[in-house]
């Protein structure tokens, strides 16, 4: 093989290597705008078969752990206190989860994804709807591990959320009492719907304002990204 053939089989190979590597982003893109699409409209079996068989949900301070515990928490907990048993939309029912700003890092051996995002979501129960009438906003951030299947397929591996803060519709997040959503304090089997183990350090909502830790370097630098949370809880008491 001559040189100029070498080099432009190098070529050939970086170019498939950022190709596939484009694929991936995309990929891994529509599986988690999925998720969002699912579980809007209460879709919860569609939102398990997301999942790896090992994966883990890190839901209000709680980890559920492999497919049973992903399960027990959107078929066992959500699909029994949303809808009923349904798996779909219910009269009056609103849980809108918007995907966003998802910084997508896929591995060099292309095996493996991490992701940063963001959801905002508007949820409530229509006054007209049979139950308690209530509506509120919430936001939180994803980092979330990604793994590609024997299959080929990309599959959710880690899905850690952290809800960052809560707020009633008529009075907005400014007078949202502290702990206002709970955190998860008793676990499996002690708690039949209850996650596997917690998540350490206790995550606290809004007013706290604590960064959660970037799975990705400073883009200019290069330097890791030192985050400073000395003043994210003041005011709190544990």
């Amino acid at each position: 093989m001559t040189d100029e053939t070498a080099a432009l089989t190098a070529r050939i190979e970086r170019l498939e290597h950022e190709l596939g590597r484009l694929q991936d982003e995309s990929a891994i893109r529509k599986l988690q705008y999925s998720y969002g699409y699912f579980i809007d409209k209460s879709q919860y079996n569609e939102c398990v078969d997301l999942f790896a068989d090992d994966a883990e949900v890190w839901f209000l301070g709680g980890i559920y752990k492999g497919k049973a515990g992903v399960r027990r928490l959107y078929i066992e907990r959500f699909q029994t206190q949303f809808t009923q048993g349904h798996n779909g939309p219910r009269y009056g029912w609103l849980l809108d989860h918007p995907q966003l700003q998802m910084v997508i890092d896929v591995a060099p051996d292309r095996n493996t994804a991490q992701v940063r995002g963001r959801s905002q979501m508007q949820a409530g129960l229509h006054e007209t709807a049979e139950g308690p009438q209530r509506a509120w906003w919430e936001g939180g951030i994803y980092e979330n591990d990604y793994i590609r299947g024997a299959d080929g397929i990309w599959r959710i591996k880690a899905l850690r959320y952290f809800p960052f803060w809560h707020g009633s519709f008529a009075e907005g997040w400014a007078k949202t009492p502290i702990d206002f959503i709970p955190m998860a304090s008793t676990f499996y089997p002690e708690d039949p719907l209850g996650p596997d183990a917690p998540v350490e350090p206790r995550p606290r909502l809004w007013p706290a304002t604590d960064t959660i830790p970037f799975h990705y370097p400073h883009p200019v630098t290069g330097r890791p990204i030192v985050l400073d949370n000395s003043r994210a809880r003041e005011g709190f008491k544990d």
